[in-house]
C-alpha cells in the first residue's frame, strides 16, 4: 500500500516545518506532533501510513516510542523511520532493534528520504 499520510513527530518546530514542506510538495498529507505522547495519540487516532520520528524528545525518547508503537496492536502495522541528529552506527542499530523500519540522519537528504518512503509502498 503506498504511503499517503505521514505523521511527523519532532520537538523542534523548525525540523517539523522543514519535513512538512519537503513532503507536502510531493503530495503527502502530513500530520504534526510535538511530543512523543502526542505522536502516540495521533498515531492511534489518525492511522498514518508512516511515522517520521525524532529520537531526542523531552517526554520520551524516539527509541522508547518506537518500541511502544511496534508492539501495540493498534499501531504495529505502521512503519517508523527514525529521523535524528544521532549519527552513530550504534544509535542506528539500537533504533532498528526497537522496531524502526529505517533510520535517517539530519539534515535530511530529500532524495534519500523520498526513496525510503517509496520503498515502503
Amino acid at each position: 500500500m503506498p504511503v499517503r499520510k505521514i505523521l511527523i513527530a519532532d520537538d523542534s518546530s523548525t525540523a517539523r516545518h522543514v519535513l512538512f514542506q519537503m513532503l507536502a510538495k510531493h503530495g503527502y498529507r502530513c500530520i504534526l506532533a510535538e511530543t512523543a505522547k502526542e505522536a502516540l495519540d495521533k498515531a492511534k487516532a489518525e492511522k498514518p501510513d508512516l511515522i517520521l520520528l525524532d529520537v531526542v524528545m523531552p517526554d520520551m525518547s524516539g527509541f522508547e516510542l518506537t518500541r511502544i508503537i511496534t508492539r501495540d496492536a493498534a499501531t504495529k502495522h505502521i512503519p517508523v523511520i527514525l529521523c535524528t541528529s544521532k549519527s552513530h552506527e550504534t544509535d542506528r542499530l539500537w533504533g532498528m532493534r526497537q522496531g524502526a523500519t529505517n533510520y535517517v540522519v539530519k539534515p535530511v537528504d530529500e532524495n534519500d528520504l523520498l526513496a525510503k518512503i517509496t520503498a515502503l509502498g
